[in-house]
């Protein structure tokens, strides 16, 4: 049974057939799900999803895509959909300058006013980085108080060491299974195994053998069968401890 620690069933891309999916999961295998927000307006999505359906939890944050979204109330708001009893994190937040989307200034105080929230509400916190390497550690080092996560972790074991050496988690998605991940697949051998989990970042990222297809939590397996493979243990084994690390993480009973 397996523990699906960040997806996106709030996307558009499952208005046409989001129930049919959710529908099946438990019956495919996976026992839990948490649905990451990416906007004030997704989290609502979020928790109206995790009040239909008991396996799945919700995460409240935004992310750095659309930090130049939030106003002076963004806060406020946030802080009043985290106190929801199946709101388990503030996330996804941090700094994106691949598409600089939001400019950056305004990611990083967005980004710093989320983890300061997350501080004072003693709730783990979900970051998403990408080419912003420098910037990400920084605020992680000034916040390593705070339970995280640096989810679809795809970097080097070097850079895996700072973010563990902080307390936090890496979590893989099914980046793991493709050709050019040599950089993530060191850090998947080396990690400890009390700090790993598995995540589909769904519906974006689908692993090998279905790439390129719209990718759901049933996908999980082929990103666990990875992991045993290159750690050197059985399929279960992962699923296990990675659904172990997983309820700790968000503290679910």
């Amino acid at each position: 049974m397996y523990f699906d620690t960040h997806a996106h069933y709030d996307d558009k891309q499952f208005n046409d057939n989001r129930m049919e999916v959710l529908d099946i999961m438990e019956s495919a295998g996976i026992s839990l799900i948490l649905n990451a927000a990416s906007s004030e307006e997704s989290a609502e999505i979020c928790i109206e999803l995790a009040d239909k359906y008991e396996f799945i939890y919700a995460s409240i944050g935004v992310h750095p895509h659309d930090a130049k979204t939030m106003n002076d109330d963004s806060i406020t708001n946030l802080n009043e959909m985290l106190k929801h009893p199946k709101a388990m994190a503030v996330g996804e937040i941090g700094l994106d300058y691949h598409y600089d989307y939001s400019p950056r200034d305004i990611q990083k105080n967005r980004f710093r006013e989320q983890l300061e929230l997350a501080r004072e509400i003693n709730k783990p916190v979900i970051v998403h980085e990408r080419e912003a390497l420098v910037d990400t550690l920084d605020m992680i080092r000034e916040f390593r108080d705070l339970v995280g996560v640096v989810h679809c972790f795809s970097g080097s074991w070097e850079t895996a060491k700072i973010i563990l050496d902080c307390g936090w988690y890496l979590s893989f998605t099914g980046v793991i299974t493709y050709k050019n991940a040599r950089k993530a697949l060191d850090a998947v051998e080396k990690i400890p195994a009390d700090r790993i989990m598995i995540e589909t970042d769904s519906p974006y990222l689908s692993p090998e053998p279905v790439r390129g297809k719209q990718n759901t939590s049933m996908n999980l397996p082929h990103i666990a069968a990875k992991i045993a493979e290159i750690r050197g243990i059985g399929i279960d084994e992962v699923a296990k401890l990675t659904m172990e690390n997983g309820k700790r993480f968000f503290g679910i009973k």
